[in-house]
């Protein structure tokens, strides 16, 4: 199985923002395209006080900064320039859904879709949108968030909903002598979620990287059967930073990338996106590990390399 979309951070907590602009960004779109990437997908449109494009709607009721370029029109150019799909993600105020007022983050975002589709939905490479906020499990509201937007972004266009949860495995804990949470309650709790979301949301990725290597195919088999079970297309969010090493984040050693991609292989999982090549798995990438991850998995596929 090899990795065909990726996840495009751009407002982030966790990870060093590259300050690339337009050039360096149409090298990278190349790269990704070089190893097959076909579907790109915004993480977040905003985040908090930060955001991607100039949006009337936060500026002024959120009082978010506005950028100095507007990012979702340049990759939804650039997405087009190299035969990829786009899919718009959601804005993430950071408080509103975490302190229970999911009603707020469910309205807000509505008038975020709203003005994101009048604004571009014109453009050829807009063909999904991605629902930003992530849960590991059915906390409060969250059936309510995902099943409300999806059916509100598909009312505006009828484009696939994506959702890209964790798994609360023993790497999601704040100590590894924590346990998480057990497969039969990942089943339980997601089987609940999806029965609710069916027809509303389109696709599931779960990012791999929360639960032990050994553990991963049972979890992989419980999201596909859960999935296929409730009309869902199962995707994987192959994780190509490291979870293992004391320093957050690095990227991954090619041997547990390859595992990962190989154990969603054996269940049949439809496609496989990850989180996310730009930082982690470049050529172009701050991160001089990055490269050398691109060569070895070049390699194992047999396939030319593209460096700039």
């Amino acid at each position: 199985m090899k990795l065909t979309g990726t996840f495009l951070d751009e407002i982030s907590h966790d990870i060093p923002h590259q300050n690339w602009g337009r050039a360096e960004w149409a090298r990278d779109f190349a790269a990704m395209q070089a190893i097959g990437i076909d579907t790109v997908i915004l993480i977040r449109s905003g985040h908090k006080q930060w955001m991607t494009y100039p949006s009337d709607v936060l500026h002024r009721r959120e009082g978010c900064f506005i950028p100095p370029v507007d990012l979702v029109d340049m990759f939804l150019d650039l997405a087009e320039a190299h035969g990829m799909a786009f899919y718009f993600g959601t804005y993430d105020s950071g408080r509103y859904w975490h302190e229970g007022e999911f009603r707020k983050e469910v309205d807000l975002n509505k008038a975020v879709v709203d003005e994101v589709w009048a604004r571009y939905g014109h453009k050829p490479a807009f063909k999904g949108w991605y629902l930003t906020q992530e849960v590991s499990r059915r906390v409060k509201g969250i059936i309510e968030i995902y099943a409300e937007m999806g059916r509100h972004c598909k009312a505006l266009a009828d484009l696939p909903v994506l959702i890209s949860p964790w798994m609360d495995g023993i790497k999601a804990q704040a100590s590894s002598a924590t346990p998480g949470i057990t497969p039969e309650e990942h089943a339980r709790e997601w089987g609940e979620i999806m029965a609710g979301i069916s027809g509303a949301v389109d696709i599931v990725a779960f990012q791999d990287g929360h639960v032990d290597f050994h553990e991963l195919p049972t979890y992989l088999a419980i999201n596909k059967e859960l999935a296929d079970r409730h009309g869902l297309r199962c995707w994987t969010n192959s994780e190509t930073f490291d979870r293992d090493m004391p320093i957050k984040f690095l990227p991954i050693k090619w041997e547990k990338l390859l595992l990962k991609l190989q154990a969603a292989a054996q269940v049949g999982v439809e496609k496989a996106i990850t989180f996310e090549f730009s930082h982690f798995m470049s050529p172009n990438s701050c991160y001089l590990q990055a490269v050398h991850l691109y060569r070895r998995y070049c390699e194992h596929f047999g396939i030319e390399k593209s460096e700039s």
